[in-house]
């Protein structure tokens, strides 16, 4: 066998995975279909919080563990592409949140009038909001300095992987639906519209887990991020004109100024949701070795990375 570990998949998860390996002394290769710029996390926006994520004592564990690592990366952000920013989620109560709120600092509920936009309640924190393109660009220099690979290949099951490394990691997202196969996995289309940023410096969400319409605005170098949408099953990638301008408004209800910001461009991703939630599982390949599943975080694959890292690469030390 010409490597210890392939993991197949070359987004935020399969990235973070291998990194968390390759510094743990192994011979590491990354197994991606897209380069890492295409991948579905180079679309995301991307802020820190466990959002739509299960099982849920588990993913706030996760959740933490990742936050302490992108405080410290947040010391170099034009590096890491991450950053500790301040801003409001809209609906949203303290006393409602699960334990891991406990352990994120500074998180304050708003009093009336305080929530910008048309909404009574809301929660204060300073997060890492993170530049995806540039943070993929990190872990992938950073996974490649350390002696891993990757490599742009394409495959249809772990057999291939199997036949040349003692350990498989399924990164896959949305593509383990048919390589595992996994009935549970489902695509949950989120769509983006990218502006000139008009002068804002917060980051707002209004996510009601009831409805596909989200908003929600993140200010990223060169650009302002809108979102979004939340549609299962959807699984179209290009842009639909009138839901972008559903985006727009929604987001001028709370900003006005963002209603005449030049557009710069549209982006479209399928957040892999796994009903049940994440899987990190081990079970056996043929010769003895072993197949790691860390996949189904749906939209918070950021959120959550370093700590199903760290959880995937214990099951693969055995």
């Amino acid at each position: 066998m010409s490597e210890q570990v392939i993991v197949v998949g070359g987004g935020v998860i399969g990235l973070t995975t291998a990194l968390t390996l390759v510094e743990r002394g192994l011979r590491v290769r990354v197994w991606s279909r897209d380069a890492v710029a295409e991948t579905t996390s180079a679309v995301a926006g991307a802020l820190w919080w466990p959002y739509r994520i299960e099982p849920e004592a588990e993913a706030g564990a996760w959740a933490l563990d990742s936050l302490r690592v992108y405080e410290k990366l947040a010391d170099d952000p034009v590096r890491t592409g991450v950053r500790l920013v301040p801003g409001v989620h809209a609906d949203t109560v303290l006393g409602e949140l699960g334990d891991w709120a406990r352990e994120v600092s500074g998180l304050r509920q708003l009093a009336a009038g305080e929530v910008p936009g048309p909404y009574e309640v809301g929660l204060a924190a300073r997060l890492p909001l993170i530049d995806m393109p540039v943070h993929l660009e990190w872990l992938r220099a950073r996974f490649e300095a350390a002696g891993g690979v990757v490599e742009r290949r394409a495959t249809t099951g772990f057999a291939e992987a199997a036949e040349r490394a003692r350990v498989v990691i399924d990164c896959a997202g949305l593509g383990a639906r048919e390589l595992v196969p996994d009935a549970r996995l489902r695509p949950v289309r989120g769509q983006l519209v990218l502006v000139e940023n008009p002068g804002i410096e917060e980051w707002f969400t209004a996510a009601d887990s009831a409805s596909s319409e989200t908003a929600y605005f993140f200010p990223q170098p060169g650009r302002l991020i809108l979102g979004g949408t939340a549609q299962e099953g959807d699984e179209r990638l290009t842009a639909d004109p009138a839901t972008a301008a559903e985006i727009v408004a929604r987001c001028a209800r709370v900003r006005p100024e963002i209603a005449g910001a030049r557009v710069l461009g549209h982006r479209v991703g399928l957040r892999p949701a796994r009903s049940g939630g994440v899987r990190i599982a081990v079970e056996p390949l043929p010769g003895g070795g072993r197949l790691v599943h860390n996949y189904g975080h749906g939209g918070a694959g950021v959120t959550v990375a370093w700590g199903c890292a760290r959880r995937a690469a214990d099951l693969a030390a055995g």
